[in-house]
């Protein structure tokens, strides 16, 4: 299980994410773009993959990883159980999530190239 406090840590480590609210939730950005979002109420995230990411990632099991059930989830917006997930996988998937939205300045500084 991630709670509320761990996510926001993970979301803020990445180059200049920004967290603001987003309706009934808060959202965790890059610029104006959202990589991510948080419902603290329903212990639920949702992230943004390439579609490829989001079909790797709801491999892994469905009742933890699983397409937005509307149009939200044909873009690639994902939601994750964050009383499911391992945190090490939630890592895996936000750096995939900042990775699809942020700039490649950005993103260069969280990749490292194999030595």
């Amino acid at each position: 299980m991630v709670d509320e406090k761990s996510f926001r840590e993970l979301a803020l480590s990445f180059p200049e994410v920004t967290e603001q609210k987003h309706f009934d939730k808060t959202s965790f950005r890059i610029g104006k773009k959202i990589f991510t979002t948080l419902d603290v109420k329903n212990k639920q995230a949702c992230v943004k993959f390439s579609e490829i990411d989001q079909d790797v990632f709801s491999a892994y099991d469905r009742s933890i990883i699983f397409p937005v059930p509307n149009k939200w989830g044909t873009c690639g917006w994902t939601n994750i159980n964050l009383e499911k997930i391992p945190k090490k996988m939630l890592l895996d998937a936000l750096t995939t999530a900042y990775c699809e939205v942020a700039p490649k300045r950005l993103t260069v500084l969280i990749t490292k190239p194999e030595e």
